[in-house]
């Protein structure tokens, strides 16, 4: 897999409270992957990127909120989300809290 490919998988991280403390606790990273993405492609796209092991891939497809914004009704995008266990000892260092 080229990184082309690879940088078009893992978009960007999904950081907020929740994330880190799977982070701190199991050893788990999330991020936004592209919606046509199998896990065995984000398996690859992560180790070829942040160069660690890979345990677990769980993907889940995050559904659009309706919103209104200046009193029109729209809808957000719907979005892939990836939890991505890395073996005991390793750590994605550009991700890291510490």
């Amino acid at each position: 897999m080229n990184k082309e490919r690879m940088y078009q998988i893992v978009r960007l991280p999904h950081v907020s409270e929740k994330t880190a403390r799977l982070q701190a606790d199991s050893n788990q990273y999330v991020f936004e992957v592209a919606k046509d993405a199998a896990k065995d492609e984000i398996r690859q796209a992560v180790e070829g990127l942040f160069d660690v092991r890979v345990e677990n891939v769980s993907v889940v497809n995050v559904k659009g909120k309706s919103k209104s914004f200046r009193m029109r009704p729209g809808r957000q995008k719907s979005w892939k989300k990836a939890y991505v266990r890395v073996q005991a000892g390793q750590t994605i260092e550009q991700l890291s809290a510490d």
